[in-house]
Parts: structure tokens; C-alpha cells; sequence
């Protein structure tokens, strides 16, 4: 079978039986919450200032931010950040887990959450979602480490709460583009970063929602071509006991 359509399918099937999990829906926010900060982080290299990161209970966020008014490649910059850092973010979880570095990927997430906490987000649904997720992190690390029987139930807690965030996180960081696609047929104004970018470089939503789309379904393809294959058993567990 194509491996295109095995990514399809694939996805398919995780959005579907991920929408089961109780609580899965508190992580969907991952991919909100990294998508803006790749705003953030655009600006802040392009000189700008970030205002504030607002993160909302629907999983949609946005990030108030100024940059110079005749940065209009800068601007065009940031639009493209977002989902473009949640795509590949997503791809790099999938390459810590094949590698074994399920704590380093899950300090990267921590790290992201509690930047955003000092820096980004002071108020509202999205700072305790934030302090939530940092606190439920923490506590996952603390019994992966752990030695002897203990420490081995924590391992597997740790590996299944990992692969539930990397799925989740991949889930939406490559479907949600296609919801730009959606509007840009329906209402082109509201199609988001792709409407940002038609404003700046003439291109109209619609080119760049494909893009965006694209380039999250490639970086999906790696990340489950990771995920498929496995975790190396030639080599000894870095981070399990």
C-alpha cells in the first residue's frame, strides 16, 4: 500500500480511537499551545514583541504580538511559523521515541509550557492548563526514574503517557491545517495564518493552506515511519529501567 495513503489511514484511525480516552481531550491543547509559541519564537527572532498568548478551553489559541510595520517578509515569517513548529515538534517526539529519549522529549514539552507561563501566559483557561500539564509531566518523570518494581510500572506509564501526547500532538498537528482549507474555499478572510500570508505576498489562502497541509502530511509520514519502526532492541534502553 502507498505510504501516503498508510499515513491517511493511520491518522484516520488514531483521531478516532484517541476520541475514547478519557481526558485526551485536556491534551489536545498540546498542539495549540506549540503552534503559538512558534509565533512567539518567530517574532521574538524578528525583533518583535509578544504582547500575550491567549490558549482557550475549544483548543483554538492566538498570540498578540507587534513587529516592525515594514517587516513585511517578517510578517509573513510569523504566519508561517505555526504550523510549521507544531509539525515539526511532532516529528521530533516520534525521533526521541525511536531513539529511546522519551524523558528528553517530554522536558521539551515541560520546557515549552513552563517558557509560556513566565513569558507568554499570565491569566485565564490557558495558565492553569499550563501549570496542569507541568505539574502532570513532573509527576510522570519522577516515577519513570524510580528503580526496582516500582520504577518498572513507571516506565510503562511513562511510555504510554508519552505515545499518547506524541499521537495527540501529531493528530492535530496534521489535521488542523485542513480546516484552512475548509475556509479558504468557504470564507478566505478567516482561514487564519493562510489569510495572514495572502494578505502579505498577494498568494491567495488557499495555496498556502495546502502547503501548510503538505507539509504537515510529510512530516507525519516521518513520524509514524519512526513510530513503525520501533525502538531499536540492539541497543540498550536509555531511559527505562
Amino acid at each position: 500500500m502507498n505510504k501516503w495513503i498508510k499515513t491517511l489511514l493511520f491518522l484516520a484511525g488514531s483521531a478516532f480511537l484517541t476520541r475514547f480516552i478519557p481526558f485526551a481531550s485536556f491534551f489536545r491543547n498540546l498542539d495549540t499551545m506549540i503552534h503559538e509559541f512558534g509565533h512567539a519564537m518567530a517574532t521574538l527572532l524578528l525583533s518583535g514583541r509578544v504582547l500575550r498568548i491567549d490558549l482557550n478551553p475549544d483548543h483554538s489559541g492566538v498570540t498578540y504580538s507587534t513587529i516592525p510595520a515594514s517587516s513585511t517578509w517578517g510578517m509573513a515569517a510569523v504566519s508561517l511559523a505555526g504550523y510549521v513548529t507544531a509539525a515539526l515538534v511532532s516529528l521530533l517526539l516520534f525521533y526521541f521515541y525511536h531513539k529511546r529519549y522519551l524523558k528528553t522529549g517530554l522536558l521539551l514539552i515541560t520546557a515549552v509550557a513552563l517558557v509560556s507561563v513566565i513569558f507568554f501566559v499570565h491569566q485565564g483557561f490557558g495558565l492553569w492548563w499550563l501549570l496542569g500539564l507541568i505539574l502532570l509531566n513532573i509527576v510522570i518523570l519522577y516515577a519513570g526514574t524510580r528503580s526496582g518494581k516500582t520504577g518498572r510500572y513507571g516506565g510503562l506509564l511513562l511510555k504510554g503517557y508519552y505515545l499518547l501526547i506524541a499521537f495527540l500532538t501529531l493528530e492535530e498537528a496534521a489535521l488542523s491545517p485542513l480546516v484552512l482549507v475548509v475556509y479558504s474555499f468557504t470564507d478566505p478572510a478567516a482561514a487564519g495564518d493562510a489569510a495572514n500570508l495572502a494578505r502579505v505576498t498577494a498568494v491567495p489562502a488557499l495555496v498556502w493552506s495546502l502547503l501548510f497541509t503538505a507539509f504537515s502530511f510529510y512530516c507525519a509520514k516521518l513520524s509514524l515511519g519512526w513510530f513503525m519502526k520501533g525502538r531499536p532492541a540492539s541497543r540498550p534502553d536509555r531511559e527505562l529501567p
